[in-house]
């Protein structure tokens, strides 16, 4: 019985992997059919006199959904379009998301995602807070928070600024941290604001587990070993 049992086990195993493969084959030849055989008809109603070929159905639907979408994104017919929830996230512009490319251009960092756990996450913009009609001094960071492993969707969180610390390492770095640790730097460097004095750089790294030399002023190393810090 332990014998059969293991066999069930491996045919079991095999059919959960084929079964979404097959389910995929079926979608794909269902809709390639149905393009071929639109296309087709279309093509034989525009020229009645002339074979129309195999494949030239489905090739008639990829240059109509090719021409589309370069016509959707470029012109304002796009730009009306990405207004749509949702749907519009297709049609907006390569700069208004997230790529490997920018999160190598953004500065890493260090949050508070809880008083305490530590995330990683990369700086977009610093936020102006208004109070009573006047500008106070930039208190919010918008922080992008990735999903692991696809790294480009992910959230943006509003948070305090001293809650954010920034990194002097490079964003491919804490990639591939992100990615399981699979590499990892020797150490994180801790890096002040431009706006923020020694001491209360010192009093946030002590919010990061870290107590800091008081003549210390540059940007402080943080020695890892693949443990928690």
């Amino acid at each position: 019985m332990k014998f059969i049992k293991n066999q069930l086990k491996y045919l079991l195993a095999g059919f959960v992997f084929w079964l979404p493969v097959g389910i995929l084959v079926f979608i794909v030849r269902y809709l390639l059919g149905v393009l071929e055989d639109s296309g087709n008809n279309f093509l034989e109603w525009c020229f009645r006199d002339r074979t129309v070929y195999t494949g030239l159905g489905t090739l008639f639907w990829i240059a109509v959904f090719f021409l589309t979408g370069l016509v959707l994104n470029k012109t304002r017919i796009g730009d009306f379009m990405s207004r749509a929830p949702i749907v519009g996230l297709l049609f907006r512009k390569g700069s208004e998301t997230i790529t490997l490319d920018k999160l190598a251009g953004l500065s890493p960092c260090l949050f508070l995602y809880s008083p305490t756990c530590l995330s990683y996450g990369w700086v977009l913009s610093e936020q102006a807070v208004v109070l009573n009609n006047e500008t106070d001094r930039i208190a919010l960071v918008n922080v992008y928070y990735p999903n692991v492993p696809t790294m480009v969707t992910g959230q943006v969180y509003a948070a305090r600024k001293e809650t954010v610390m920034k990194l002097g390492n490079q964003s491919r770095e804490i990639i591939d941290v992100l990615l399981y640790g699979l590499r990892r730097p020797e150490t994180l460097r801790y890096v002040p604001w431009e706006d923020e004095s020694h001491e209360e750089f010192k009093h946030r790294a002590e919010l990061f587990g870290l107590a800091l030399d008081p003549g210390d002023r540059g940007p402080i190393p943080v020695k890892g070993s693949g443990k928690a810090l």
